[in-house]
């Protein structure tokens, strides 16, 4: 059964974070808000609980999962950034946008592209999400919560909680987030190419429509 905790979404309770961890640490899948919707996430370094998120989402390997890091200086360890990518992401960091790049040796290679060798990576804008990368001290691992099936992500607590209390070791409730998943722009090659448009508002990064 999840847990289920209640965070200021603009200053979160400290001790709520420590224990959110720990149940990250020891295993834990969870639900928890983002700027752009609702998220499901693990520790990076856990194959079960990645397996686990994979199977809530029912996707395979070939579905990029998400590194959400807490600044552009972490999400440089897991990805290789040029100077050309480095502005746009600079220009985009924290906010709703999801980028495809070309991953470092320090991504297990089981969560990378299996032919590309590509990480999606992120540094999202929400304060609940910035105190628990900060207090874990490194990234976890995410997808956006939209059940098989379904087009929109869930986008409240209590509901998240009613769906998946049985799948999920934590659900975080900060309030509703915007029903918008990220814009996804790939890095990875010669010319950045909007994956998906989202919240993030491309045309602001000089990027088509």
């Amino acid at each position: 059964m999840a847990q289920y905790f209640t965070l200021h979404p603009d200053n979160p309770q400290a001790r709520l974070i420590k224990q959110a961890c720990a149940i990250l640490h020891a295993g834990g899948v969870a639900a928890i808000p983002t700027d752009s919707s609702y998220a499901l996430v693990c520790h990076l370094d856990d194959k079960a609980a990645a397996e686990r998120l994979r199977r809530i989402r029912q996707v395979d390997a070939k579905h990029h999962l998400t590194l959400l890091c807490s600044d552009l200086s972490e999400l440089g360890t897991y990805a290789v950034v040029d100077n050309r990518q480095f502005r746009l992401l600079r220009a985009a960091t924290p906010g709703p946008y999801t980028f495809i790049l070309e991953a470092t040796r320090e991504v297990p290679r089981r969560l990378s592209h299996p032919s590309r060798k590509t990480i999606g990576v992120r540094v999202p804008a929400h304060a609940v999400t910035h105190a628990l990368l900060t207090e874990l001290a490194q990234p976890l691992l995410a997808t956006t919560l939209i059940l098989p099936g379904e087009i929109e992500p869930l986008n409240e607590a209590a509901e998240i909680r009613a769906r998946l209390e049985k799948q999920l070791d934590l659900v975080i409730d900060a309030g509703p987030c915007p029903l918008q998943p990220t814009s996804v722009i790939d890095l990875s090659g010669p010319v950045p190419e909007v994956l998906r448009h989202g919240r993030g508002d491309v045309s602001a990064l000089g990027l088509p429509v």
